[in-house]
């Protein structure tokens, strides 16, 4: 909701934020979009290798999309 400003304002700072409390306890699709915010530089300071790192969590637990976007990496 924060990502997308869907019912609230707009804010991918706090957006990360959440994912990665997600993506730390394993979830995959917070993993995926942690990365792509991280590749894209949204919301985090954009790093190839830290979107790398949560993309191939993603992409590990069967996230196609993640694949998908490591192999275009």
């Amino acid at each position: 909701m924060l990502q997308e400003g869907l019912g609230v304002d707009q804010d991918d700072t706090e957006a990360a934020r959440w994912y990665l409390k997600a993506a730390e306890q394993g979830i995959p699709l917070a993993q995926y979009h942690l990365g792509m915010m991280y590749r894209k530089g949204e919301g985090v300071a954009q790093d190839d290798a830290e979107a790398a790192r949560w993309l191939l969590k993603a992409a590990e637990q069967g996230i196609a999309t993640a694949q998908f976007n490591l192999g275009v990496m």
